[in-house]
């Protein structure tokens, strides 16, 4: 007999975090501190790709920037850069209206009369194409599960490092080399993560076939909220797999308004809505109905699964069975 390996008790609401969860991009306190003009190095960056395409080299346009970064590094104007500092910046981060008590809200709605006797719960997870450190060191840490985001290595291991003996010179420790970079189509990696549980089990390889009853979090019991067009690749995923789709705008900002409706109205997503995450924001209200909804469709999911499991009680047997059905007249009726 097959037992599943999770009790697919969990919602997850995925966000996004630039222009979803705080308002512009998460390195500006990180330019600040080193004196970088923002609108510069953006430009820079947005440059690179054409310029590296003149040599003959295609670089990734989500990531780029991550080595832009070590090139301020490696020339001085961010000397002395650590994991520690940017993870210091995040505490600068300030966020949308309602958040992070938003997240705590949403926690507790499994606790509502309706759904109390089934042990459900709501997990946050934030998928970034920015620096998970600066996430880590934000206020909304403490209220996430798991963050999938760039990440930068300091002590860098040499070659032949297994078959050195020499003790190593103690040096500063300084951002040199990027250990992860995740990019928009690489953000729908993380979302099979969280669906098969990997970020809970190790051993559990993201391409490792699994069937649909095996997995931690079922897609149908996601919710990814994101900004917009570049967020289209999981968008995709999670809407065509069940799951629930949102984007959000700034809401002084008539332009984001504008290209989150182009994806609700070419079915990218189911809805959109302001970065107001105050208790009578529609936002709000969107994202609480569709999280009851779906504990709601869980329900009726235990109790099918109930049902296919059970089998009828035995009856009684009688000496006198019961007799077959026999034609009657037009006025006479029988019980079936």
């Amino acid at each position: 007999m097959h037992t599943q390996a999770h009790s697919q008790d969990v919602v997850a609401c995925v966000w996004d975090f630039d222009k979803t969860l705080i308002p512009g991009y998460m390195q500006t306190p990180l330019f600040s501190a080193y004196g970088i003009n923002e609108s510069t190095f953006w430009k820079e960056v947005n440059s690179l790709p054409h310029l590296y395409a003149k040599r003959g080299l295609r670089v990734s346009r989500d990531t780029i920037y991550l080595n832009h970064l070590l090139s301020h590094v490696k020339s001085g104007s961010m000397r002395g850069l650590t994991n520690q500092k940017l993870k210091d910046f995040g505490k600068d981060l300030k966020f949308f209206p309602g958040l992070p008590d938003f997240f705590t809200q949403l926690s507790k709605i499994p606790q509502e009369s309706e759904f109390s006797s089934h042990n459900f719960k709501i997990e946050h997870y934030i998928i970034s194409t920015g620096l998970a450190q600066m996430i880590r060191g934000s206020a909304i840490f403490p209220f996430v599960e798991d963050v999938f985001a760039c990440e930068f290595i300091e002590s860098v291991l040499d070659p032949n490092f297994t078959r050195q003996s020499d003790l190593e010179l103690t040096l500063e420790p300084e951002i040199s080399q990027v250990g992860m970079s995740v990019d928009n189509t690489i953000k729908t990696r993380f979302i099979f993560e969280i669906n098969k549980g990997c970020n809970k089990n190790p051993s559990i390889d993201v391409n490792a076939a699994m069937p649909h009853t095996d997995r931690r979090i079922p897609i149908d019991q996601i919710i990814y909220i994101a900004d917009g067009p570049s967020d289209v690749p999981v968008f995709a995923v999670v809407k065509q797999m069940g799951g629930k789709t949102y984007a959000v705008y700034d809401p002084k900002n008539e332009n984001e308004f504008a290209q989150t409706c182009e994806l609700v109205e070419s079915s990218r997503v189911h809805n959109n809505g302001p970065a107001d995450y105050r208790e009578s924001s529609s936002t709000t209200i969107w994202i609480k109905q569709k999280t009851r909804d779906i504990l709601r469709q869980m329900i009726k999911k235990r109790i099918v699964q109930l049902e296919q499991r059970s089998h009828p009680a035995p009856q009684h047997l009688t000496d006198n069975p019961m007799p077959k059905k026999t034609k009657l007249a037009k006025q006479d009726t029988f019980w079936e």
